[in-house]
């Protein structure tokens, strides 16, 4: 059973782009490893610009020094 975790800062992401994502990841997993799509579970967490850092900062304080 496949498990794909999508973690992604949720700024203007809609609940129709999400399932496109999900539908897609499961079509690729079926379509190149010939994984069944009903074992198919795809999770996308969506974080915070505060709960996520890169280079020492969070991505809130980057995004505010560009």
């Amino acid at each position: 059973m496949p498990f794909v975790n999508i973690k992604l800062i949720p700024d203007g992401i809609t609940a129709e782009q999400k399932e496109r994502v999900i539908a897609g990841v499961t079509k690729v997993l079926q379509d190149e490893l010939g994984k069944d799509p009903d074992a198919t579970v795809v999770i996308i967490e969506a974080v915070e610009s505060d709960n996520w850092g890169r280079g020492g900062q969070s991505i809130t304080k980057r995004r505010a020094a560009s």
